[in-house]
């Protein structure tokens, strides 16, 4: 079970107030500073409860998954406009006018919330405070895929960066919340939270072998500080400070070089996209 008495997932004393982000992304960061660490990213269209502010930071929690720190409020705005549509391409571009050629405002990645105005030009679909978007980059918000590990694979490549969520930049458990919220399943933020909520252990996997045929497409990988998806029982994907991107490799290569510095696998669990569907993001409420 999750501690909400964690520091990264306690909400702050005081009454809040609803902001939206209204970047492309905005850094949630450990402290009010331009080189504070960056903990995690919130997503244009997310919305985060602002406790208070410092200069030109403002302390607040994401209501998608309670994470905590403090964000650029040039990011935000009010009020919280009523989202329609979620981006389902790995990223695609806000333009300022509907025409391809314009200036875009800025990128979005998977994942990020617009509202829709209804207002179409061709192919370009109006989205309040971001421009217009390609239709064929967006889906509404109850549509859902089926294979996480096939929509993590699309980060392929992608840089490492620790606290990234989006396209240009992962950390490892960035990268598996994004591809099992686009399949309709929210994990918390980081893997230890991961660890401690999502899925069911599959036995044995303190001794775990790739070839004994235990293992499937979408199982869960856990190691002390670090997490991965299988792309099949004996291939890794996972966003890593190694490679210094998002990188697909031999499940035994992997186990045997992060043994040395993060220890053996701790875990391999199976989630139940069905059930956890059904179910919600229900580890949100203590």
């Amino acid at each position: 079970m999750l501690d909400f008495n964690d520091v990264r997932l306690a909400r702050p004393e005081g009454t809040p107030c609803a902001f939206q982000v209204s970047a492309g992304a905005t850094a949630i960061r450990q402290t009010p500073a331009p080189d504070g660490l960056v903990m995690t990213f919130a997503l244009h269209g997310e919305t985060l409860d602002l406790f208070r502010e410092e200069g030109e930071f403002g302390l607040v929690q994401c209501r998608r998954d309670r994470y905590i720190g403090w964000t650029l409020m040039e990011a935000l705005s009010a009020p919280v406009l009523p989202v329609t549509h979620k981006v389902k391409a790995l990223r695609t571009y806000a333009f300022s006018r509907p025409d391809i050629k314009s200036s875009p405002h800025f990128m979005l990645s998977l994942g990020a919330r617009v509202a829709a105005t209804g207002r179409q030009e061709g192919l370009l679909v109006e989205c309040d405070r971001a421009g217009w978007v390609h239709q064929r980059h967006l889906v509404p918000l109850d549509a859902f895929e089926d294979d996480p590990a096939g929509v993590a694979r699309r980060f392929l490549e992608a840089p490492y960066l620790w606290g990234g969520r989006e396209s240009l930049g992962l950390d490892c458990s960035g990268l598996l919340q994004q591809a099992f919220e686009a399949c309709g399943v929210l994990l918390p933020r980081d893997s230890d939270m991961q660890h401690a909520w999502a899925g069911s252990e599959m036995a044995g996997t303190s001794r775990i072998c790739p070839q004994n045929g235990m293992l499937w497409r979408g199982d869960v990988v856990f190691w002390t500080d670090h997490v991965g998806v299988l792309t099949g029982p004996d291939t890794l994907l996972h966003a890593n400070a190694h490679h210094m991107a998002v990188a697909e490799e031999p499940f035994a290569e992997a186990i045997e070089r992060i043994e040395k510095s993060a220890g053996p696998v701790l875990e391999i669990r199976r989630l139940d996209l069905a059930v956890l569907r059904g179910l919600g993001p229900g580890w949100l409420t203590p």
